[in-house]
Parts: C-alpha cells; sequence; structure tokens
C-alpha cells in the first residue's frame, strides 16, 4: 500500500447522509477504495462521531466532521425531519467548504463521493474544481421512479393505479415508493428524494451500490444520459469476495448489537430453522402490527430472533417475552450480517429497507417482505416479482398484515416448503453467487472501481 502520506495516493472524501441506512454502504464503499491504494476519508457529522460505535477494521479510514446544525443531538435534537433538514442544508455547505478548504493546505482532495440525498454537496465540490460522484443508496428502479417525478415525467397525484417506466417491470401505485404513491404523505422527504436530480447533470461519475446483473435494464436506460457505474454490493468483503482482510462489519453501528446472546442462540438450532425478524434501524410498527406479528410468531411455533428496538420494545403484547422464551429470542439490535449468514437462519421478515435486501440477496436468504415506507414497496415487488426470491405478506384495507397471512407466508418459506418455496430457496442462490461475482476481481463493479481510481491518478 505504500506510505501513508505518499501525496501521490489520490485523496477521496466520502460524504454520506448522516443516518445508519447510508453511512453502511458509502462506508463500505471507502474500504474497497482504500484496499485499492487510494487515500479514503469519511465525512461525518460532529453529533454521529461522538455517538457511534466503530469497528476497528475501520481505523485506517479518516473521519472528518461537519456541523448539521445540531451538534449536540443531530436529528433528535431537531425534533422533525422538517427543521433538520432545513437547518443541515443551511449550515452543511458553508461547513463542507471549511473542511475542503483546510484539507487542501494539508492533503487537497482530488474527488468528493457523496450521498445523492445531498446535492448540494456537488456545488460544494464545484467552487474549488473537485471532480465528484454521486452515491444513491436505493436501487436503479427506485431512483428511477425519482427521477421521471423530478422531471415532470410523472404527474402526481398519478392519475392511473399503474404505470410502466423504461427498463422496469410493469408497477401498481401501491408498488411505488410511498412518497410518490402516497403524495403529500412527507413533503421534506419528497423534496430530498426528487432533489437528488436537480444537479446530478452535473456530476462525473453517477455510483449505485449494486452488481450490474440485479438491474441491468434499468441502468442500461440510465447510462444513456449519465456515466452510470455499478460498485457493489456494498457489504463487507468476508461475506463475498474476502479479499479485503478483516472486514467483517460496516464498522459504524448507531445501535449496540447484542452480539454474544445472538449468536450463542442460534448455534444449538438446525440449519434452515430460524426466521429472522427486523425492521432496520428506522422503521417502526404500530402497536396492532406489532401484536399480529407476535400472535402469528407464537401460533406457527417457528423458532424466531426478532430484533425489536428499545423504543419499540412497549409496542409487545403483555408478558410475549416470557411466553415465548423456548422458541424465541427477542433483542433490541443484532450482527444482522452474521445472523443471516448463519445456517440456521431460513428465512428473513424483512421491511425491505434496500441494505437488508442486499445483504439477504447476497448471502443466499430466502426473504418475507412486510414493507413499510418510502423505497420498501418497490424493493419488496423486486424480492417477489422479479428476483423471485421471497414472498409479500400483504396488507387489508387498513394496512394491516393479518396474523394468518404472516402464518401463512411463513409455512411457505419455512416450515412445509413446498414448490414455490423451493424454487425461492433455488434462485436465492443463484444471486448469492452473482452477487459475489460482481464485486469479485474482474467483475463488473470490480473494474468500475479500478476504472473510477485510475481517473484521479
Amino acid at each position: 500500500m505504500g506510505d501513508e502520506n505518499n501525496p501521490k495516493k489520490p485523496h477521496v472524501l466520502i460524504f454520506p447522509y448522516p443516518a445508519q441506512g447510508h453511512i453502511n454502504p458509502i462506508l463500505q464503499f471507502a474500504k474497497r477504495l482504500l484496499s485499492k491504494g487510494v487515500k479514503a476519508a469519511l465525512v461525518t457529522t460532529v453529533f454521529l462521531s461522538n455517538s457511534s460505535f466503530s469497528d476497528p477494521s475501520s481505523t485506517s479510514i479518516d473521519i472528518h466532521t461537519i456541523s448539521d446544525g445540531f451538534d449536540q443531538g443531530g436529528y433528535e435534537q431537531a425534533g422533525s425531519s422538517d427543521a433538520y433538514l432545513a437547518t443541515f442544508w443551511s449550515v452543511g455547505p458553508n461547513s463542507l467548504a471549511a473542511l475542503i478548504k483546510k484539507l487542501s493546505e494539508i492533503h487537497p482532495v482530488d474527488a468528493l463521493v457523496y450521498d445523492g440525498f445531498l446535492p448540494w454537496a456537488l456545488d460544494v465540490a464545484k467552487q474549488f474544481g473537485i471532480p465528484s460522484a454521486v452515491f444513491f443508496t436505493q436501487s436503479c428502479a427506485v431512483n428511477s421512479v425519482y427521477y421521471h417525478v423530478s422531471k415532470g415525467l410523472l404527474q402526481l397525484p398519478l392519475p392511473e393505479p399503474h404505470l410502466s417506466l423504461p427498463g422496469l417491470p410493469p408497477l401498481q401505485v401501491s408498488e411505488l415508493p410511498s412518497f410518490v404513491a402516497l403524495y403529500g404523505s412527507y413533503p421534506a422527504w419528497f423534496d430530498v428524494v426528487v432533489n437528488q436530480f436537480s444537479n446530478v447533470d452535473g456530476a462525473d461519475w453517477v455510483f449505485f451500490n449494486i452488481f450490474y446483473d440485479l438491474e441491468k435494464e434499468v441502468v442500461d436506460w440510465m447510462s444513456r444520459f449519465w456515466n452510470v457505474m455499478t460498485v457493489g454490493p456494498t457489504i463487507p468483503s468476508m461475506y463475498l469476495d474476502k479479499r479485503i482482510e478483516n472486514d467483517k462489519d460496516y464498522g459504524m453501528n448507531l445501535f449496540k448489537p447484542n452480539v454474544d446472546a445472538c449468536m450463542s442462540w442460534l448455534g444449538g438450532k438446525p440449519k434452515d430453522s430460524v426466521l429472522y425478524i427486523s425492521f432496520g434501524s428506522f422503521a417502526s410498527l404500530g402497536i396492532e402490527q406489532t401484536t399480529e406479528l407476535a400472535c402469528a410468531l407464537k401460533s406457527s411455533n417457528v423458532c424466531f430472533l426478532w430484533v425489536v428496538r428499545e423504543t419499540e420494545m412497549a409496542k409487545l403484547p403483555y408478558n410475549f417475552i416470557e411466553e415465548t422464551s423456548e422458541k424465541g429470542l427477542v433483542v433490541a439490535w443484532c450482527p444482522q450480517l452474521e445472523v443471516l449468514s448463519n445456517e440456521a437462519v431460513g428465512c428473513f421478515l424483512t421491511h425491505c429497507g434496500f441494505n437488508s435486501t442486499l445483504e439477504a440477496l447476497s448471502l443466499g436468504v430466502p426473504m418475507l417482505a412486510m414493507p413499510q415506507w418510502t423505497d420498501q414497496p418497490t424493493n419488496a415487488k423486486h424480492v417477489e416479482d422479479v428476483w423471485r426470491i421471497g414472498i409479500r405478506a400483504h396488507p387489508n384495507e387498513k394496512g394491516v398484515v393479518r396474523r394468518e397471512t404472516i402464518e401463512r407466508c411463513i409455512k411457505e418459506l419455512l416450515t412445509e416448503v413446498g414448490e414455490k418455496g423451493k424454487e425461492i430457496r433455488k434462485n436465492s442462490i443463484r444471486w448469492k453467487d452473482l452477487a459475489k461475482k460482481g464485486i469479485d476481481e474482474g467483475g463488473n463493479s470490480d473494474k468500475n472501481i479500478d476504472e473510477f481510481i485510475a481517473k484521479l491518478l
């Protein structure tokens, strides 16, 4: 790798939106760059740098901080997404510019890789004449929908119950990202996802954290007007090509996982016998939905590991943990990659956040999809109908997935696996192999990363 202070080593700033689901894939990309001789540095907020749990494998990556206007308490201090986003968008550009200026006197920045949620970072890079790459942490399909909205090619609210877009399967309105399907539901976030494309034409590269085969039709369509590069899947190397030493974790956790409890509990369970359940770091189930899921787990008599964040624990039915302790384990957070790669886990009941979806796909674990909001309904559609690696548990007219529906899906995927379940398992292994091939030496993503680095030398 050479001398750490070698000025000829390209210096790339990596700037994710400050949330777990955005930091993980972009930090993983930084590790790929580092392994190929690039000096990669992560930009995060003052609050997050002081409040996250770091993994030693990430210590080679420099961390720089900027202000989001809430240095003491981050997002929670702001009190609302509207307040947080408005303040960050106001304070962030000057804070990022000050950092780049400071670094120019020590080790000038050769490129900025910024999160699609933060388009103003591109404007800052332009001020300094720095080449830049936008990094999208959601699927190409989802971003294609947002692009069409941003260009006025999709009129909202949508006049028809279904639509067709280039490179995508036919979609019902309910299968679109919720900010589009339920127009007006979260105006601040709607602006964020649509404004990703306000200046994207000025970016030198457009990165997606997928591998080419996963969404090749829409990648090809997007490549007609941007310099698109697939650079994923951006999950730790030990679960894919194993070319980055000790890369077993993303390296920055906003929640502390209960590693020992989870792994020792899984240790004695038979192969493909456990249902793993997690709705990620942000999605929140209502009390009624939590009860329906809990009752389904109880009556299906399946072994389960359920991640229920501390803030969500009070929604569990009275005495549920005690009454199911022989079959189940409920934890506040867990090491998801270790869990998914454990042979005891036979199915993942997931909200279909894109990181969770990519992890399960890359590790060959069939999915039971219960999407909640944002990009998740579109990801769930792809899981069931495009990649065919899982099934969706559909909600009723009130938006609640009933216990009978969940039980039926658990049977199909785990306890009484029929023809469809077997086909899903077969497809899951196929996609696992393709994911590894994409990022391994000579794979499409690997070549794209090399090409990016070559442009900086």
